[in-house]
């Protein structure tokens, strides 16, 4: 028997704001309910792998709320990836046979607003207001604005991309936002950082998702293969070496070297994917990450975009959730939510926004600093 990985439960909250919840009574729900997806109870895992990214020791905390079992917790920070990385550990843990049955969960509470980067409080000088914006919308126009010089995509085409996520998200039920943005809307909306309006950057909200890892074995065992997803590549990576840009931040070769990783790890590529949630922090973002992903040629993503190959019917459909423009960010639990939303699809249970015939899905989370994770999927 092989030592493939499956998902057998999985599941998300609605995202949203719960200004009374701690994390990890949000990781707590969602453990749940990713635990009943598949019949299992916490005291089956065998070891939990937590993410968030404003806490420490949110697992143990999150199993005060549904049983303290003894099993090892590893608690995971890595930026946007934090999800994503938790459930990388679980299936690792999984692959090299130390376990046969893991849980992966992230959470996060968000403030409201924008994040601002903190100074380290040592003597470095910061870049803010010095060598341009740190904040992230700036930095996400930077990248637009750098496709627009070098490739001609208009502003029209970036706000297309919210367009098309904001359509997605009427058709999903644990989006935080349920609502048509007409392109006429999203660009007329208050001007973030060009081109960048408010309805083209993410949505910071609190959330939390969970997915529970078996072994090919334990899964037929307990007879779980009907609904299982296989998880065909786990890809992590951070930038390589490169000399200073001052001014602008490298935002591609991270994703660029874990979808490589990917596609070797699999056996795929970008032809054999039926669909893909990727990280759509901004509008900016998802057309320069279609061509980092290979979905596309370099320079090509609006072209991409504006074929329509993208939407739901169309040959790719990319963050028919709604993505994090619509359905939010919560950034330690983004990554295994996006997990969920392919998996629903793989496992024909995504209802009025399903890709039919979906076999192969992609997931793809990147954090600046930086940490990339590109996941494939497959239904088993």
């Amino acid at each position: 028997m092989s030592n493939d990985v499956y998902i057998v439960g999985i599941d998300m909250i609605r995202f949203g704001r719960f200004e009374d919840a701690k994390p990890e009574s949000l990781a707590a729900q969602a453990a749940l309910m990713a635990l009943d997806d598949c019949g299992q109870s916490i005291n089956d895992m065998q070891a939990i792998y937590a993410g968030t990214c404003n806490g420490t020791m949110m697992g143990q905390r999150m199993l005060h709320y549904i049983g303290q079992t003894g099993a090892p917790v590893v608690n995971v920070t890595n930026a946007c990836a934090t999800g994503a990385t938790a459930f990388r550990e679980a299936w690792i843990a999984i692959k090299a046979g130390l376990y046969d049955k893991c849980l992966a969960v992230g959470a996060e509470k968000m403030g409201k607003g924008m994040l601002v980067p903190k100074n380290s409080g040592g003597t470095a000088i910061p870049a803010e207001g010095l060598l341009g914006s740190g904040v992230m919308p700036s930095v996400f126009a930077k990248m637009g604005m750098e496709h627009t010089r070098k490739y001609g995509t208009t502003f029209e085409q970036f706000a297309r991309v919210s367009e098309k996520n904001h359509h997605h998200s009427t058709l999903n039920p644990k989006a935080l936002y349920q609502k048509e943005t007409p392109l006429d809307v999203v660009m007329a909306a208050d001007m973030i950082a060009y081109p960048l309006t408010k309805l083209m950057c993410s949505v910071n909200v609190d959330g939390s998702a969970a997915a529970v890892l078996m072994s090919e074995k334990k899964t037929k065992e307990l007879g779980l293969m009907d609904r299982a997803v296989r998880v065909r590549a786990s890809a992590l990576a951070s930038d390589p070496f490169s000399e200073r840009n001052l001014v602008m931040q490298d935002v591609n070769t991270v994703t660029q070297l874990a979808a490589k990783s990917a596609y070797d790890m699999a056996g795929l590529g970008p032809e054999d994917v039926d669909l893909v949630e990727l990280h759509d922090c901004f509008a900016t973002a998802e057309i320069c990450h279609y061509e980092n992903l290979d979905l596309c040629g370099e320079g090509e993503g609006g072209a991409f975009l504006d074929s329509g190959a993208t939407s739901l019917g169309g040959k790719i459909p990319v963050n028919v959730s709604g993505g994090l423009l619509s359905k939010g960010h919560p950034l330690g639990a983004t990554g295994i939510a996006n997990i969920y939303e392919i998996s629903s699809h793989l496992r024909g249970e995504a209802g009025a926004r399903q890709v039919e015939g979906a076999r192969i899905g992609m997931t793809h989370v990147v954090g600046l600093g930086s940490a990339c994770a590109v996941h494939l999927f497959e239904k088993a």
